[in-house]
């Protein structure tokens, strides 16, 4: 009888952990933009990105981290030079705090957030040597945005903006982001 209240007792606090916290795996797609200084104009381009998210939930409002790799492609075009398709790869870890302003009952909510993401570059290839640029390896951004979680599902819409120039040299690149990820929530 003891070993029955015992695991009953784990099952109902398992039950309450998994509602305070939630881990599982996202994927996400992008779209790069770039605001360029000394280039006639620049193109949007998609990149892909795969990450693990932990999510406390405290309520209304809610925490959560982010750690993944993630990919940034766009293209910059020089008059007299020609276009030049970059493409940016490497860690990309976020930081985001965010409120339930919808709640759904059991079927889920909808959020509204903010946050910072950091990604570090670690594989920086151009399409053609064209437009010769020096790249920084780490970029900051803030991000906002929304998310719904329907069940196990989330789905969440982002912008982030640069905050760093990332070009190294006496030219200026910021990327602007927007960023759709779906995720399952293990927990």
């Amino acid at each position: 009888m003891k070993k029955f209240f015992l695991a009953a007792f784990l099952c109902i606090c398992a039950n309450g952990f998994a509602q305070l916290i939630q881990i599982g795996p996202q994927i996400s797609t992008n779209i790069t933009s770039v605001n360029a200084k000394y280039f006639s104009s620049d193109h949007t381009n998609t990149g892909i990105g795969a990450a693990t998210f932990a999510r406390l939930n405290l309520a209304l409002f809610y925490t959560q981290g982010e750690f993944g790799y993630g990919q940034t492609n766009f293209s910059v075009y020089q008059d007299g030079v020609g276009e030049t398709e970059f493409k940016l790869s490497g860690t990309d870890a976020s930081l985001i705090a965010g409120f339930k302003i919808i709640p759904l009952g059991k079927a889920g909510n909808v959020r509204l957030f903010v946050g910072y993401n950091w990604k570090n570059y670690s594989d920086i290839s151009s399409g053609n040597n064209l437009n010769s640029i020096v790249f920084e390896k780490n970029n900051h951004s803030i991000l906002g945005g929304v998310g719904v979680d329907i069940w196990r599902l989330t789905f969440d819409v982002r912008y982030l903006a640069g905050l760093r120039d990332i070009d190294a040299s006496n030219s200026e690149i910021k990327t602007d982001v927007t960023n759709l990820s779906l995720g399952f929530k293990f927990l």
